[in-house]
């Protein structure tokens, strides 16, 4: 009976001692995602100080400064994308319906003739329609959304 006792104990010995590991690694990982939120929420409440004055986030792609187009939501004011995004804005409301890349080119003052300057007004136009800000229709033309 006595040899019973003594292995029990060394079983509950040995369970004790694994139970002790498992909860300093609980409390060790708990403290970590205490920190996580910490820093989550710091990170969280920057951006926002970063949205509300400088309108548009920038953010740094291959070393160059670029300026993010967020997308529409309540609560997201145009005035939160950059500025040749809101004149590309402008020029398609002034528009008034249905307008192809060609007539925003034009409205912008850009030269229309040159292929080369339309594809990066095309991009833009397609970055505010992906993003909720324009309605691109099947062919190919935008409209603002209402």
């Amino acid at each position: 009976m006595h040899e019973r006792i003594t292995a029990r104990r060394a079983e509950l010995d040995e369970l004790e001692e694994q139970l002790v590991k498992q909860l300093s690694e609980v409390r060790a990982e708990r403290d970590e995602l205490a920190v996580a939120v910490r820093v989550w929420q710091r990170m969280s409440e920057q951006l926002a100080d970063e949205r509300a004055t400088a309108g548009s986030p920038v953010v740094q792609v291959a070393g160059r400064a670029v300026r993010l187009v967020p997308d529409r939501a309540s609560g997201v004011a145009e005035s939160a994308l950059p500025a040749d995004y809101l004149r590309i804005l402008a020029a398609v409301r002034q528009a008034g319906g249905p307008v192809a890349t060609r007539a925003v080119g034009e409205a912008l003052g850009l030269d229309t003739g040159v292929r080369g300057k339309l594809e990066p007004l095309r991009g833009k136009l397609t970055k505010l329609a992906d993003r909720g800000w324009l309605h691109k229709r099947g062919d190919g033309k935008f409209t603002v959304r209402p």
